[in-house]
């Protein structure tokens, strides 16, 4: 049962309602995902990035559901809201990508993804009290969800990229011997953590590619709404 709006209009204007207190979390965590590899070694500054992001992403989902349901929505709950999307994508990616060693398979989906956030922003801007027309569509929504799958997906892998590290110390005697201890010498754990990691960054690329391609044609879905109020006959 949800619980009975506000009484009064000051009252239902709060800032500090529930689902913007969620947004402004969300929004503070965007660059609380590259402050963990700041002060935390790897591969600890993924793990934390990955659940610090994770956690960020599921209040996408709860703070647009607790205003509709609460009836809390406000003017800016809603300017914030995409900011905050926009900004957890954006810095999440730039990290991915630097700590990636710089993969072209993923610097090319990422660079797709930021150029249409950088002009669909710019367009809005441009259209001043005509922004409304480039309302956020359920392909966009389902464009974000696939953004924040794929980004948590890669942050996973990077997590267990380390594992590829700890490889190089199989030579190392004491290594060998507690692999053999536990009956692993042929195949140990680290070989299946490492093939593992492997299998996960593919997946992440899937993923981000499949983002890339939503993005794009969600963007290119604004630009065809946009087009006719960017004519220089039209005032």
């Amino acid at each position: 049962m949800n619980p009975a709006p506000y009484p009064a209009s000051g009252t239902r204007d709060m800032f500090w309602t529930v689902p913007n207190i969620l947004t402004v979390l969300r929004l503070l965590a965007a660059p609380g995902v590259a402050v963990m590899f700041l002060y935390f070694h790897r591969p600890w500054a993924d793990w934390f990035a990955l659940v610090l992001f994770g956690l960020a992403a599921i209040t996408d989902f709860f703070d647009g559901y607790l205003a509709r349901a609460w009836k809390q929505e406000s003017r800016i709950g809603a300017m914030l809201d995409p900011i905050a999307d926009k900004a957890m994508v954006v810095i999440a990616l730039l990290v991915i990508t630097g700590y990636s060693g710089m993969d072209p398979w993923l610097i090319l989906p990422a660079t797709a993804i930021l150029f249409r956030e950088v002009f669909v922003s710019g367009l809005r801007e441009f259209l001043g009290d005509k922004a409304g027309l480039l309302k956020v569509t359920k392909l966009a929504k389902w464009k974000t969800t696939a953004q924040m799958t794929a980004i948590a997906v890669l942050f996973l892998a990077m997590g267990l990229e380390y594992v590829r590290e700890v490889g190089n110390l199989r030579s190392h005697a004491d290594l060998i011997a507690a692999l053999s201890d536990i009956g692993t010498e042929e195949l140990s754990v680290v070989d299946l953590a490492v093939y593992g990691g492997s299998s996960v960054w593919l997946i992440g690329l899937a993923l981000i590619w499949f983002a890339a391609i939503l993005t794009l044609i969600t963007g290119w879905d604004y630009f065809r709404k946009a087009r006719p109020y960017l004519r220089d006959d039209v005032r």
